[in-house]
């Protein structure tokens, strides 16, 4: 294909960067008393500091209401340091980190508080820790508008580049509840903030093996000139989770499995998937690309919502020999509700390359294991010469791109079974990370940060990316309003989802590839 051509070379000099390149700055954290902080920002940030891709200088500033001093916030996160890190603790280390760290208390809407911030920063000898500034929004969504407001009026957030200087927003998900909150999220956002200075932040996109869907298609010619309607009969993606709703009862009340899973990862790794090969590998010539993809993708109307789309709720049973209530039990959870802990849907994609090839995606909860894998079935061959092998023929070749666990690739083909007679049996080539390269793959935190702070918003989502995935989900849930599930919808716990689902595929002459355990 011509649009490999020169490919290869911006991949080389890509994967030839061995750091980033990053500029002293300081790392001001909203929300620094919450889980999230706690869990993984600033273990991310430790880790990165231990292998010394943090610039040099830098500092990290919580911001809460919560009354603390520098000295207790420290060894608040010193504790949590305990639990979450990869790595343990390194005492020596961690006193080196712990220096550059800050407290600035402060309520997000009052005004004086973030005057008190810019006295903090200017506090900070280098002009760069003063004037580089990387905000993470670790708040509630509703909260994004009140702090970049704030932020612009204190100057400490400005819109227009200044030579020598910059500042950037890390906002985290969820990106508004439908389109018309989205947008408004955005409009507040960029009232006060440039897009380019937004990065929307999907931790799914950090992890090496969703980075990795770019280099295996477009580094790769053999399988790129494979990946199209010639060559593919469908592709599924899985992702399922083992655990139930726990104690988020009252937040996936609100959310349920196409807010939560699809609207964003799923419709993530679809774009990486199915999108065309960029024109470089600048930031924005991939997310032209991936928003291209999803604009491409076929609008469900509601007439074909019951023959596309699956809903499901899972009832108690069993996960891996433990007991597992149902979701209606569930803390926070209405006795009657219609939320949905499960989703698949059938999508087409409307390009040259992806005509009349189907995409099946599926999420659920309470699932027998936990995975992510994208398998790419190619077509059938011919039964005229194995007519009489296998039931009438040999097994179709297919792709897997095992996302997690055990990140690897896997190829199924045929092969002959040693003998004198001439029975086929499928095969596979496993490539596995953990064999590979090691054991440790960076947390997709790590990465992230990591490139924000960088400048680098390739693995970030623009404003139309988001936009964009609102319009394909929005009209379902709306097409669902006022209806009962029914009993095909239910699953046990424990199992891949309810009978629909299974029909879903059956309808097309196919049926779910189960995710396996690592063997």
């Amino acid at each position: 294909m011509d649009e490999l051509t020169g490919f290869d070379e911006l991949m080389d000099c890509r994967s030839s960067e061995s750091k980033k390149a990053v500029e002293p700055c300081t790392i001001v954290i909203f929300g620094a008393s919450g889980d999230l902080t706690v869990r993984k920002l600033i273990p991310a940030l430790y880790h990165l500091h231990l292998e010394g891709a943090l610039p040099d200088p830098f500092r990290i500033v919580g911001f809460a209401r919560r009354e603390k001093t520098h000295k207790s916030w420290r060894e608040e996160l010193k504790k949590g340091m305990k639990k979450f890190s990869r790595t343990g603790l390194d005492k020596e280390r961690w006193a080196e980190f712990e220096e550059k760290v800050f407290y600035c208390r402060g309520d997000l809407s009052d005004a004086g508080a973030y005057d008190t911030l810019g006295k903090q920063l200017q506090g900070f000898g280098d002009e760069k820790l003063r004037n580089n500034l990387l905000f993470y929004l670790a708040i509630s969504p509703s909260l994004f508008g009140t702090v970049v407001k704030q932020l612009h009026h204190a100057k400490l957030l400005d819109r227009e580049e200044r030579e020598g200087q910059w500042q950037r927003v890390v906002v985290e998900k969820p990106f508004g509840t439908d389109l018309p909150s989205a947008e408004q999220l955005n409009h507040e956002l960029i009232t006060y903030a440039h897009e380019k200075q937004i990065y929307r932040i999907d931790h799914y996109l950090g992890k090496e093996t969703v980075q990795n869907i770019l280099m295996f298609r477009f580094s790769n010619a053999i399988f790129e000139r494979l990946w199209n309607r010639e060559s593919i009969d469908h592709i599924q993606i899985t992702v399922s989770e083992s655990l139930g709703v726990g104690s988020r009862g009252g937040y996936y009340e609100e959310s349920g499995a196409m807010r939560d899973m699809v609207q964003n990862h799923l419709l993530q790794i679809l774009s990486l998937i199915a999108m065309e090969p960029p024109v470089s590998l600048e930031a924005e010539a991939i997310r032209d690309e991936k928003v291209k993809l999803l604009k491409s993708i076929r609008p469900i109307e509601p007439e074909d919502i019951p023959n596309q789309v699956v809903r499901g709720q899972y009832f108690a049973g069993q996960v891996n020999n433990e007991q597992r209530p149902g979701y209606r039990q569930e803390e926070r959870v209405e006795p009657n509700s219609n939320t949905e802990t499960f989703l698949a849907m059938k999508l087409f994609i409307d390009t040259w390359r992806w005509s009349g090839v189907p995409f099946f995606l599926r999420t659920g909860k309470n699932m027998p294991l936990s995975a992510s894998e994208v398998r790419v079935q190619f077509k059938q061959t011919p039964h005229v010469l194995f007519a009489t092998q296998r039931d009438g023929g040999n097994d179709p070749n297919a792709i897997t791109l095992r996302l997690q666990p055990h990140q690897g690739i896997y190829l199924r083909f045929n092969g002959k079974v040693p003998g004198t007679s001439t029975q086929i049996r499928p095969v596979r080539m496993n490539f596995s990370y953990d064999s590979e390269f090691g054991a440790y793959t960076p947390e997709a935190y790590e990465r992230l940060l990591l490139e924000a702070i960088a400048g680098d918003a390739t693995l970030f989502i623009r404003r139309d990316e988001v936009e964009t995935a609102w319009r394909i989900v929005d009209p379902i849930r709306a097409g669902w309003k006022g209806q009962s599930l029914t009993n095909r919808e239910f699953y046990s716990a424990g199992t891949w989802g309810p009978v629909a689902a299974e029909e879903l595929l059956s309808d097309s002459g196919h049926h779910w590839r189960n995710p396996q355990p690592a063997r």
